[in-house]
């Protein structure tokens, strides 16, 4: 963005388009006057320091463009861990982020201003000379137009633009005869096809070779683009428009900004993520100004200040509008949904929308673009970058950080808005934290992860083409720039493009159409170039006032629950809005706070808690935002839940007499401690916790010392009670659901979440049982006292579980005559126990009675009262006789699986169990067991999806 960029009379509404020169001139007076009042509050940086800083820049420069040039070039990138050129092709793919490259110098090519605005104008002249000579833009390679038109065309634009100048002024450039114009055009006549759509929107890809839907295209299948893939096209092709008098680029352009605004949601204003660039359908409902959308809004307000085109201003001051109404909960910028705006659509944010403060310094509202500037710096000063997305807490959402400059930018404009030294300081952070944590012999290598410290092999050319050449402009005076920066306007890849285009080649027809979708707010238009003695008014300390309430923002001793930053929070001390992730159903105080926030708690049979708000029944409209605030945090945690980790089911088994692995039960897992799947089976005694809640320190860890812990839910956080279990020595848990009926026969699989915390410190398994497959160990511990069962992954083999053991002949069958005789199944199809699954499981059963296998997919009859006390308590006078009903059962995603091939091999002597069974004092061990049931566990289906 350039500072030239404020387009309105200073403290006025200007509704009438004013010359590009009174443009910059009125913006520069606006900045200036700022700045007038700052120095006069402030210590400011000396010089000779910001020279110091200023050339420190410079030679930061030269070490990533001196490796690129020495250790890459001609290649798109320098990848500076390796001291290697990337080329297309020749790496491991990186999926969308390899779309920029085209083999054709990328970086070199964005660079090509930079090396004019840092004045390095001798190699300047020697870049321009390599890129006429060695760049080829005729390659058979698919590349994004996005990157393409705003990395490459507007770096050959850039570069072009500053060759002319130079050439003016009669030193350098004297050769130059529209080298780089010229290849602007060319590759724009070669991204033109992508516009071959009936909405005007532009494929995403294209080849540069074969163009579109060719077969040797590769391309051309698409049906979706970024709103800000097709709106970031206009300063670009509207320049090269200007400059070479061909229209058609411009009209294009403007066709598919045209669409955009006509398919915005008419109600909130606002614009969604992902388009159908057929439909023009909103495939991502979501709005932010971040990724996907953030440059959209920047070209429409540029779209204005370079073109002279009103309708675009009243474009951007309605969006705008929307986006402070919904968006902005300062200092916090948070997406929604285009069709309810005042529901939070996630509760992160991502690194690229730092360049909005800059954005709101052009438009002139100066306030919140401090506030969430000075939130991003404290993020910054706790990470040492910025990074890729953060929670609303602040905590690490995505850990990559590929030396964005975005926040560089948003810096040096608030400095020129408002000449506060205060922005000098952050500067000099960013290039210390550069310097300390990036810098490689090589070059700067990206962030792989902020938290760690670790690289990436991988520095993007716009690190080049922006990030010095905005830190140069922060520390610059104007006598160290050697022409006015006030005469050109900055795209979002920070190339330059003269203000005069405006009135250069103006054969556009610009019909404003904007009025005849909206009614606009004449306040929209007060602060485009803002007065600065109603915006400062006789107060130096303003920007401070405003940065000192979120100084601790980010910091640790900071209340974890905030979501926004409110002014009365501050004054009067009141508590944060309550948490999804701190609240428990069990704390009468976070039942009354959602009370308050209109929110009401439905405790549902299957052992489920549901929340449903009502806007109207909150206590107060703060309390309704937060209401529904509360809730999307909800969702969006518990689908983060589940994206993170989505787990099978585990088995806890009843492994001692009279059970001996023929009770299986479906357990939940959890998202911490000792991972079953990996880890052999945890096999041991339970006990019964005390207090039971298992919510503080044991009282009886004697009883549970290398024992499996059973807790009863609730009260407290999963993670604590198996902390509390683990130190009183314990080897394993079991939670037991404290809503009484509740089964995984009816219930979907419950995966229980950690504290929010590192839960690394648990090392035990913790699984977890509804109400109706706990009670079937309570009641074995009442019936037999000693219960001894095996955590796993999945039901063991009963040979394997007993393998070597002596076991009771009275589990024995006494009657092998009956070994190959089929019996009736009114009087032999018994089950020994029960297999409690979930309801979207399946289970084969084998009828060991028939010298055959048969299986049938059906689901167990659902224990009654009675049923578990059976299943639980079997005694050696008696068999139980339970027939299974056939029921037909369905999988998650609709359909009967087959379990056949799941099924283990059944030895070929097994031998039927009679009701006749004679007790001898005879032992044996397991291998030689036939059979003591009609009905065994051989399978246990893996579910391949898990809901919370």
């Amino acid at each position: 963005m350039s500072e030239a960029g404020g387009g309105r009379g200073c403290g006025s509404s200007v509704p009438q388009r004013a010359p590009w020169s009174l443009v910059a001139a009125t913006a520069a007076f606006c900045l200036v006057s700022a700045t007038s009042v700052w120095t006069a509050g402030a210590a400011p940086m000396s010089r000779e320091e910001r020279q110091k800083l200023g050339n420190q820049v410079l030679e930061m420069f030269d070490h990533a463009y001196g490796n690129y040039m020495e250790h890459a070039y001609p290649a798109d990138e320098l990848m500076p861990l390796t001291c290697r050129g990337r080329v297309r092709g020749q790496e491991p793919s990186r999926g969308d982020v390899d779309d920029a490259l085209g083999k054709f110098s990328l970086t070199l090519i964005d660079s090509l201003d930079t090396l004019v605005v840092l004045n390095k104008t001798k190699e300047f002249e020697d870049a321009v000379r390599k890129v006429l000579r060695d760049v080829n833009l005729d390659n058979d390679v698919v590349v994004s137009v996005f990157e393409t038109n705003i990395r490459v065309l507007g770096g050959l634009l850039g570069g072009h633009s500053l060759a002319i100048m130079l050439k003016e002024k009669g030193e350098y450039m004297q050769w130059y005869n529209d080298e780089l114009l010229q290849m602007a055009k060319q590759l724009g006549y070669k991204l033109l096809p992508a516009f071959n759509t009936t909405s005007g929107l532009p494929y995403p890809r294209i080849n540069l070779k074969f163009g579109i839907r060719k077969p040797e295209a590769r391309t051309g299948t698409e049906t979706d683009t970024c709103t800000a893939c097709a709106g970031t096209l206009i300063l670009e092709f509207a320049a090269l428009s200007r400059f070479t008098g061909a229209t058609i680029f411009e009209e294009y352009a403007r066709k598919a900004l045209d669409f955009l605004w006509e398919k915005r949601q008419r109600s909130s204003n606002l614009v969604g993520v992902t388009i159908n660039i057929h439909t023009g359908d909103w495939v991502r409902k979501d709005s932010g100004v971040g990724a996907g959308i953030d440059s959209y809004y920047e070209y429409l307000l540029k779209a204005y200040v370079l073109l002279g085109d009103d309708s675009f201003l009243e474009r951007f001051n309605t969006h705008y509008d929307a986006i402070m109404r919904y968006i902005s909960q300062p200092p916090l910028l948070l997406d929604v949904h285009i069709h309810k705006p005042m529901l939070n659509a996630r509760t992160w944010m991502d690194a690229l929308l730092a360049f909005f403060p800059g954005l709101q310094v052009l438009k002139g509202d100066i306030r919140p673009a401090i506030e969430t500037h000075e939130m991003l710096y404290q993020v910054i000063k706790k990470h040492n970058f910025l990074p890729e997305a953060f929670t609303t807490d602040f905590r690490v959402h995505w850990a990559q950080h590929p030396l964005r400059p975005e926040f560089a930018e948003s810096t040096y404009f608030l400095y020129k808005a408002t000449g506060d030294p205060y922005y000098l300081e952050v500067g000099k952070t960013l290039i210390e934290n550069l310097n300390k944590y990036a810098r490689v012999p090589c070059g700067f290598a990206a962030m792989k992860d902020v938290r760690t410290g670790s690289h990436e092999d991988r520095m993007d050319s716009f690190f080049l083409a922006e990030m010095f050449k905005y830190l140069y402009l922060l520390f610059a005076d104007k006598e160290d720039i050697i022409f006015d920066i006030e005469d050109y306007i900055f795209t979002t890849e920070a190339h330059l493009l003269p203000l005069w285009l405006s009135t250069t080649n103006q054969s556009i027809s610009k019909k404003n159409t904007t009025s005849e979708y909206t009614e606009l707010d004449d306040s929209n238009f007060d602060w485009t170039c803002p007065n600065t003695q109603i915006l400062f008014p006789n107060d130096p300390l303003y920007a401070q006032s405003i940065r000192e309430p979120l100084k601790n923002v980010v910091d640790k001793s900071c209340p974890r629950g905030i979501i926004r930053v409110r002014e009365e929070s501050f004054r009067s001390g009141a508590k944060p809005p309550l948490r999804a992730r701190d609240f428990m159903a069990t704390n009468p105080e976070h039942l009354e706070i959602l009370k308050k926030m209109g929110v009401s708690l439905i405790h549902l049979k299957d052992g489920r808690v549901q929340l449903v708000q009502h806007a109207i029944q909150a206590a107060s409209s703060i309390d309704a935002e937060d209401g529904l605030r509360f809730m999307q945090e909800m969702i969006e945690l518990s689908s983060q839940q589940q994206k993170e980790q989505q787990l099978p089911p585990r088995a806890v088994q009843i492994v001692s007499h009279p059970f001996f692995g023929r009770v299986v039960l479906t357990a939940g897992p959890a998202q911490f401690g000792l991972d079953l799947s990996k880890h052999k089976e945890t096999r041991g005694f339970v006990a019964s916790s005390k207090p039971y809640n298992g919510c503080s320190e044991l009282t009886n860890p004697e009883a549970v010392m290398g024992k499996i812990a059973l807790i009863q839910r609730g009260q407290c956080m999963f993670a604590e009670k198996a902390r509390n279990i683990q130190n009183a020595g314990a080897i394993g848990g079991i939670v037991i659901d404290d809503n009484e009926g509740s089964s995984s026969d009816t219930a979907p699989l419950f995966q229980m979440a950690g504290d929010g915390k590192d839960t690394d410190d648990i090392k035990i398994p913790m699984l977890f049982l509804f109400s109706k497959e706990g009670s079937i160990i309570l009641d074995a511990i009442r019936e037999y006292e000693e219960v001894e069962v095996l955590l796993s992954d999945k039901a063991k083999d009963r040979a394997a579980i007993l393998k070597g053991k002596m076991i009771p002949s009275y589990i024995i069958n006494s009657n092998p005559e009956m070994e190959n005789e089929e019996q009736p199944s009114s009087e032999n199809d018994s089950q020994s126990a029960e297999q409690i699954t979930s309801s979207s499981q399946e289970v084969d059963l084998v009828d060991q009675g028939s010298p055959e296998e048969s299986s049938l997919n059906s689901q167990p009859e659902s224990l009654s009262p009675a049923d578990t006390d059976n299943a639980a308590s079997v005694s050696p006078s008696e068999q139980i006789s339970n027939p299974m009903e056939n029921h037909e059962t369905t999988s998650l995603d609709g359909e009967c699986t087959d379990l056949d091939n799941q099924l283990q091999e059944q030895s070929e002597t097994e031998e039927d169990s009679n009701p006749n069974v004679s007790w001898g004092k005879k032992v044996q061990p397991i291998d030689s067991i036939l059979a003591d049931w009609n009905e065994d566990i051989e399978a246990f289906e893996m579910m391949e999806k898990d809901e919370l």
